[in-house]
């Protein structure tokens, strides 16, 4: 990927405009906040709903999946130290094209899902709420959380990682004492598992498992303002994925083994175990959702932003785009764009419409990216350090691979109809993007 520094009075380009501050507790923390996002709220009774008692068994499934995918995002993002994450991992190793497909992709994903959460914040101030239920109350909300994230933002990245770090910690406190305290009153009979799932009601939670593992993707494209990539990739994502995996489990297990056959009818899961356990704590758990939810699309905009400007950086957006800002050196430009587009599909959309426009195209991500870590071991790309190195050689992606096609194959007629008209929008994009190129040149 070009990578240019342009030094003016005003701003400046290029990843060497960019500061190098993200260390491995802000990045572990990073990816958990991604993870970790609005899903995990409602994920309990909707797998309660789709495999009964075996719902545990999806999150160790999708464990199975999630964690050979993150060895493969560990290795390409040791091995290229660009930002852009999927895009320039993609593009290093199988050019141009395959990275402008993926990142486009992931930005249209990224975008939805950023819309789909900030509409279900909306919801769960409402529950606390009812005037932000609708109307202009509502859309006054929103404008005003992306105007707060934007301005936060604009403050630098030292600054928005700090956010991450806080407000992980305020939405995993609860979870944490949920899971350990809802241990020592968890009923045996509730988490007993009398059948298995039948193999579409297995599929079916597979890919809500994969939608609530997915994130870690968003929370490595800034690898330029990363202290030590090559380092820092593996070490955080590793970790994060590891605490994720326990986390889910364990509220899966407490949520199940408390509220017993009335979790799946539950709109709220883990507000509902809380008010079980602890006469008020409902009230804390809705609270506790609304902040998880402010720092995913906080993660979602650092992230994301950094996409974007990659994607300019390299001539397929406005370059004004990739301009960095010389006092706290960030792309404020591509800050402000996704910031707009993600309040605008959720001023106009609603939660599971976006969802689904996400979900999909993630799982192309995820199976271009564990090929790309394969492609660039064999070839011995290492941009920075000495890179993590994939044991097993090709077993790893190729496990991730399979993986992915299981449970891409679960998907509708409908969803697969949403993403090849994705993919079609943007192999012709690619096309118009380089006559343009071709033309200016």
């Amino acid at each position: 990927m070009r990578v240019t520094s342009t030094p003016t009075s005003q701003v400046a380009t290029g990843d060497a405009a960019l500061l190098r501050a993200v260390g491995f507790w802000a990045l572990s923390a990073a990816v958990v906040n991604m993870i970790v996002g609005g899903g995990i709220f409602a994920l309990p009774a909707a797998l309660a709903k789709t495999v009964g008692t075996a719902a545990p068994i999806s999150y160790l499934l999708g464990a199975l999946t999630i964690i050979p995918i993150a060895l493969c995002f560990a290795a390409a993002g040791s091995r290229v130290t660009a930002t852009g994450g999927p895009y320039t991992y993609v593009g290093a190793a199988f050019g141009p094209f395959a990275g402008f497909v993926i990142g486009v992709l992931m930005w249209v994903s990224n975008v939805a899902s950023s819309g789909g959460v900030a509409a279900g914040l909306t919801d769960q101030v409402a529950h606390l709420s009812p005037a932000f239920a609708s109307g202009v109350p509502r859309a006054t909300l929103l404008i005003l959380i992306y105007t707060a994230l934007s301005w936060l933002n604009a403050r630098g990245v030292r600054a928005g990682s700090r956010a991450i770090l806080s407000l992980a910690a305020i939405k995993l406190t609860p979870l944490l004492i949920l899971v350990i305290g809802g241990l020592f009153f968890v009923h045996a009979d509730f988490i007993r598992i009398d059948a298995l799932p039948s193999l579409p009601a297995l599929g079916s939670s597979m890919v809500l498992v994969m939608f609530a593992y997915s994130g870690m993707e968003t929370a490595l494209v800034p690898s330029a303002e990363m202290t030590n990539p090559s380092r820092l990739v593996p070490r955080a994502t590793v970790t994060a994925i590891l605490f994720v995996v326990l986390l889910y489990v364990g509220l899966q297990i407490v949520t199940q083994g408390i509220l017993g056959d009335s979790l799946a009818d539950s709109a709220t899961p883990l507000a509902a175990t809380a008010g079980a356990l602890w006469p008020g704590a409902a009230v804390l758990l809705l609270i506790t959702a609304t902040m998880s939810m402010l720092g995913f699309l906080q993660g979602n905009l650092l992230g994301t932003s950094r996409l974007v400007y990659a994607l300019a950086r390299d001539g397929y957006l406005p370059s004004l785009l990739a301009r960095v800002t010389t006092k706290t050196r960030v792309p404020i430009f591509a800050i402000v764009v996704h910031a707009g587009i993600s309040c605008t599909l959720a001023l106009i959309g609603n939660f599971a419409a976006l969802v689904l426009i996400s979900g999909g195209a993630i799982c192309l991500t995820y199976f271009a990216t564990s090929v790309a870590a394969w492609a660039l071991q064999r070839r011995g790309v290492a941009e920075q350090g000495k890179p993590f190195m994939l044991p097993g050689g090709a077993m790893i992606p190729f496990i991730a691979c399979v993986a992915l096609a299981l449970v891409l194959i679960t998907l509708t007629r409908v969803e697969w109809l949403a993403i090849s008209i994705a993919v079609a929008a943007v192999v012709a994009l690619y096309g118009v993007m380089s006559w343009w190129r071709s033309r200016r040149a």
